[in-house]
């Protein structure tokens, strides 16, 4: 059998440390790498897509290496997703009724905070062909009415506003989220709809609003909260409230939301 040198020996140990040291070290730059690419996943209510796609790509500017993937929905439905296991670090509602179900269930971790309001509006094709006028117009026979349906937050409010006013609506359809309320409406398969005013200004002219002064009684107060089984709570803690903050506030109010 051949010897080693010690000369040899101490090339190759010096190797061998060589190697380990760079491996180590590309082992740190991965880690690091991996550090600075967070993913943020949020559920939010789906009124708040326009408002909440801007702000998380502000907030993805002043948070390098951060990506915000958001879920947008009925907020009754999107607790129930968090109810069932569904990851999110973040879970915004339209109103606070569905955010203490998330509180009594485990879900939401905290005090959620209320960051905006918003109320009901008419929305009807453009140029409002049938001349709607009042919340009791949509009681019509005539009218091929849609609305969302109760658990959600927009039909909560709707059935509000009919129990102050007595008025009984009949509609064609009952939506999961109000952005379907306003989808129905935009493409004809409906003559009117009841939706947030700020998804009245975000569709601009594809419909006309037809404001109604009962709304005033069905305000809704949309919190917000860091989830139970978030993956990073501290940056989910961060984007809460950036969302409360001056920026988040003031894209928000230009949107049409009313301060909370």
């Amino acid at each position: 059998m051949k010897l080693r040198t010690p000369a040899l020996v101490a090339v190759s140990l010096a190797t061998a440390f060589t190697l380990v040291a760079c491996s180590s070290d590309s082992d740190t730059e991965t880690a690091t790498g991996a550090d600075r690419t967070t993913d943020l996943t949020v559920f939010a209510a789906a009124s708040l897509k326009a408002t909440f796609t801007e702000i998380g790509e502000l907030f993805e500017q002043q948070h390098p290496g951060t990506t915000v993937t958001f879920s947008f929905a009925g907020s009754s439905d999107l607790v129930a997703q968090l109810e069932q296991g569904a990851p999110a670090d973040v879970f915004a509602s339209a109103n606070t009724s569905t955010m203490d179900r998330g509180v009594e269930s485990g879900v939401v971790d905290g005090t959620p905070v209320d960051f905006a309001t918003n109320v009901l509006t008419i929305v009807t094709e453009p140029g409002n062909p049938l001349g709607i006028s009042s919340f009791a117009d949509l009681a019509r026979p005539d009218l091929q009415l849609v609305v969302c349906a109760p658990q959600v937050p927009c039909g909560s409010a709707t059935e509000k506003v009919e129990e102050s006013t007595g008025v009984h609506l009949t509609p064609v359809s009952e939506e999961s989220s109000v952005t379907d309320v306003l989808g129905k409406v935009t493409s004809g398969q409906a003559d009117a709809g009841l939706v947030y005013v700020t998804d009245a200004t975000d569709a601009g002219d594809a419909v006309t609003a037809v404001p109604f002064p009962e709304t005033s009684g069905a305000v809704n107060t949309y919190p917000i909260a860091v989830t139970a089984d978030s993956a990073n709570p501290e940056l989910a803690g961060d984007f809460v409230d950036f969302v409360t903050g001056p920026e988040g506030t003031a894209i928000l109010g230009e949107a049409g939301f009313g301060a909370p």
